[in-house]
């Protein structure tokens, strides 16, 4: 274990945090072998045990006689003061209680067991007098693979024995058995190793990145799809395990983990480390120890691995950095992009925002001169860009019930004649987004929320997209009773599979959707099948637009480019604009030239024409330009208020009471709006009021926030949420 300066002697005064809802540390008693500052350790909490972690010396405020002493200090590295800090100013920007925030930072089970452990056989230094020929085969295997241990099975499996042999030949002497820790430790990754060939624009880049490593500092890596970003930043990724330091490659979607793996394996000659909801328990606790150990030199994951106690953290890349699901939109409200640039700021790590499509906060920080930039304008090798056009739906021979345009149907023969593959995109789940009966009107809503159930016929369920509700579809309307009314509005991908497989009878059809899938190895293993060319027509939700790569994918469309320009969201032109470029990046990164084709029923909207002239910089100063005159972010601070409960009337009294009391937020000139109705006024059961507080950009917005919710007392059975840098508005 490493030595510590900050050391609390037995018996002494020291104050531990824990993740229970207390609000602050607690003082304890030092154990009797004493503790250090950032020690993991168990207290007794009332009747139970908690897990803490030291977090200073006590504040003097208890009488020592009666504090309680701390159990045990676990077998850990303890938190190093780079991470202890991050978390501090995480939760002074986010304001959420530092408990909430400590209990980002300890999700892995198993942290106060005792280290697990397990037998291994290796070769022992005398022969069994008697020889046969599975002995001969088990020893020759342990000679060959040079005193390594294996479990078992394992080694039975190898030599083509049963496991009996194995355990005479223990009995014998002549194989050793004992027991090791259970955690086997990672295998080193080679950053000597050499990586693939690259374009002199990708070279350029890397060595820019390169030059980069070892300290603090921000550079978006803007390149369009299928330009090899993603070679690029696993050079800086190599320049970081150089230097001894630890490397954190985060990813929007666990689609996209199965390919990245193989390509760092291919790079490095061992597999990283993994953290996300797709990986064991057991490896959780394994990874979450050998990082503080520094035996996990990379970790690929998502969001939540920002938390892991890195020993030396030198290198954060966020991939498809300007992806929604960077936001954590319950619990603790946080945006996983903007943390890592403060986490890389107080551990001297390189921050790598990756993208062909960057956020327009990542794209101003970047014009402004804060962020660094680098560009890669083409597609690396023979592929590239898509041809762009538009469908002018209103010119279009298409059916009341049908989706895709003529046009796009001749386009999607010719691709299935020539052996390729078509792409449809639909950012819409299930079957029909709306059930409504024909004989009263009534629409088939959630019990629970205050949203529509969407038809998902492939499960011959009703769900509801914001709880998880979920009911048999119905035969008879629930409010007028009349049976055979009820009708399916407008479609969601399932209905459009339904329209492709009768107008493509002999195609080979797949839906790509995340809820078709039980778990992330499921949803790999179809998007492997597709990558082999296993279907003629694909059929997808967002999902699709996030870094698959689909060789024979020559024609993507759009089915409805018009969906996301819908509704009021300051953001709604900026994610359309981002989506459809992702989605169209899909099309022909093999060597045949791809299309995109959009359908649109309003293909002037400028979002749309700056899709289809591929003037990306000009949108991005169009858009930019638009915020900053309504001086909304990134030129403008804002914050979200959710006020919840089971009664209405109680949040639009308190909303109220805080319009009124408002002197500490018109103090800083800050603006607000509300109370109102949130757009989903109902979810699960409980009604939400929102407010919106709209500052100056240099605004100490937090500080008079903090003041001005606390002049209320809210009910027990009333949650207030502050949402700092709202990402949605639902």
């Amino acid at each position: 274990m490493t030595q510590h300066s900050d050391w609390f002697a037995p018996g002494t005064r020291c104050a531990v945090l824990t993740a229970e809802p207390i609000g602050r540390p607690l003082d304890y008693l030092a154990p009797d072998e004493g503790c250090f500052l950032g020690a993991f350790v168990e207290v007794p909490l009332g009747p139970r045990k908690a897990l803490g972690v030291v977090w200073g010396a006590g504040d003097g405020q208890f009488d020592s006689a009666k504090l309680r002493r701390i159990t045990r200090v676990l077998e850990a590295e303890p938190m190093r003061e780079e991470l202890r800090h991050f978390l501090l100013r995480m939760a002074d920007y986010t304001m959420t209680p530092l408990p909430q925030i400590l209990r980002l930072a300890t999700r892995a089970p198993g942290l106060a067991d005792p280290p697990g452990m397990r037998k291994v056989y290796r070769l022992g230094a005398t022969l069994p007098t008697r020889m046969t020929d599975p002995r001969e085969r088990v020893i020759a295997v342990l000679r060959d693979h040079g005193g390594a241990g294996f479990q078992l099975g394992e080694l039975a499996a190898l030599a083509g024995v049963t496991t009996q042999v194995v355990k005479g030949l223990a009995k014998a002497g002549a194989v050793i058995e004992s027991d090791v820790p259970r955690d086997a430790p990672f295998v080193r990754l080679d950053p000597s190793r050499p990586g693939k060939h690259l374009s002199p624009a990708q070279d350029a880049a890397a060595t820019t990145l390169r030059d980069k490593a070892g300290a603090f500092g921000t550079v978006l890596l803007k390149g369009v799809t299928g330009s090899g970003k993603t070679e690029v930043y696993l050079e800086a990724v190599a320049e970081c395990l150089r230097q001894g330091r630890q490397a954190l490659v985060m990813l929007p979607e666990i689609a996209l983990s199965a390919e990245f793996l193989s390509r760092v394996q291919a790079r490095f000659g061992a597999l990283p480390g993994e953290w996300h909801s797709g990986v064991t328990q057991t490896e959780r606790r394994r990874l979450w120890k050998a990082c503080g150990t520094g035996e996990a030199q990379m970790v690929v994951g998502a969001r939540s691995s920002l938390f892991l106690p890195f020993r030396d953290l030198g290198l954060i890349v966020v991939d498809e950095e300007h992806d929604t699901s960077y936001k954590q939109e319950e619990g603790v409200l946080y945006n996983a992009r903007d943390m890592a640039v403060l986490r890389g700021s107080l551990c001297g790590a390189q921050v790598v925002l990756a993208s062909a499509t960057p956020s327009l906060e990542t794209w101003a920080n970047a014009d402004s001169g804060k962020y660094d930039r680098v560009d890669l304008a083409a597609r690396f090798g023979a592929a590239e860009l898509p041809a762009m056009g538009a469908i002018d739906m209103r010119d279009e021979q298409i059916q009341s019930n049908q989706w895709i345009g003529s046009t796009l149907m001749r386009e999607i023969t010719a691709r299935i004649a020539r052996g390729e593959q078509s792409m449809l995109f639909l950012n819409r789940r299930g079957y029909a987004p709306v059930t409504i009966c024909r004989a009263c009107g009534h629409q088939i809503g959630c019990d629970h929320c205050d949203a529509r159930m969407v038809e998902h016929r492939f499960q011959n369920r009703l769900v509801c997209h914001q709880c998880g509700e979920e009911k048999p579809i119905l035969q008879t309307c629930p409010s007028c009773k009349v049976e055979g009314k009820l009708a399916p509005v407008g479609p969601g991908v399932e209905r459009l599979a339904e329209e492709v497989a009768q107008r493509f009878p002999d195609a080979r059809l797949a839906v790509l959707s995340s809820d078709l899938f039980a778990s992330a190895r499921a949803l790999k293993a179809a998007i492997a099948t597709i990558a082999d060319g296993e279907a003629d027509i694909i059929i997808g939700t967002q999902i699709v637009a996030k870094g698959h790569n689909f060789p024979k994918l020559t024609l993507v469309g759009v089915v409805d480019a018009d969906l996301g320009l819908q509704g009021s969201d300051l953001r709604a032109a900026e994610r359309t604009f981002q989506l459809l470029r992702q989605v169209a990046g899909r099309a022909g990164r093999a060597e045949t030239k791809g299309i995109a084709l959009l359908q649109s029923y309003q293909p002037e909207h400028p979002v749309l024409r700056a899709i289809l002239a591929g003037d990306e910089e000009e949108f991005w100063r169009a858009e930019a330009a638009q915020r900053k005159s309504q001086a909304v972010p990134p030129y403008g601070r804002m914050a979200g208020i959710i006020l919840s409960g089971p009664d209405l009337k109680p949040l639009f009294d308190i909303g109220e009471t805080l319009a009124r009391q408002s002197r500490p937020l018109q103090q800083i000139g800050a603006m607000i709006f509300g109370p109102a109705p949130a757009p989903i006024a109902r979810v699960r059961g409980r009604h939400r009021v929102r407010m919106l507080i709209k500052a100056e950009k240099a605004a100490p917005l937090q500080k008079a926030l903090a003041v001005w919710v606390a002049q209320v007392k809210l009910p027990s059975n009333v949650r207030l949420a502050i949402d700092i840098d709202p990402q949605s508005f639902f």
